[in-house]
């Protein structure tokens, strides 16, 4: 590594390039973009899948996907999933566990995304940000896995799912 350049901050993105050395001798340049660390909820009611329902500006369609956002200074992940749960769909889970924790699209990006699962569901109340949109919806747990492999879909959902079916818990 020769050096990093950080060409752009805003709020929630920072993106710049790693200028790196190989063997040989050449160098390369390797722009990556760095996200603050994110929770993706997979939440259990009974025999249905909690999602919420919502459109997104950047692909042009509205998807089901998990509950998720951002983990902020100093919380869990399970911490930070209890409140985007409760946040996004209304529901205050009685108990959160990790399933685990990746680092995506690692050509690219640095940001790691936890994963939790959420059960014993109670509504309390939706608590948007003023930017948010979301309708929560359900499934059958029994469907959950196709659908949220149809069209459209996005990773941090087919993951999620994915690992809690992996953990039984599905």
């Amino acid at each position: 590594m020769l050096e990093t350049v950080v060409e752009y901050e805003t709020g929630w993105q920072t993106a710049g390039y790693d200028l790196v050395e190989h063997p040989d001798g050449s160098t390369k340049r390797y722009y990556w973009s760095e996200l603050a660390t994110a929770v993706v909820v997979v939440a259990r009611a009974g025999e249905d899948l909690l999602l919420v329902e919502q459109y997104r500006p950047t692909v042009r369609n509205t998807q089901l996907e998990l509950p998720a956002g951002i983990v902020e200074s100093g919380e869990s992940y399970t911490a930070a999933g209890r409140r985007e749960l409760r946040e996004e769909t209304g529901f205050e889970a009685d108990s959160l566990s990790l399933l685990g924790e990746v680092q995506c699209t690692t050509g690219l990006l640095r940001h790691t995304r936890g994963f939790v699962f959420a059960e014993g569901l109670e509504p309390v109340g939706q608590d948007l940000d003023d930017n948010e949109y979301l309708v929560p919806r359900t499934v059958p747990v029994d469907e959950a896995v196709g659908v949220v492999r149809s069209p459209p879909t996005n990773d941090a959902t087919l993951e999620g799912v994915l690992l809690a079916r992996e953990e039984g818990l599905l």
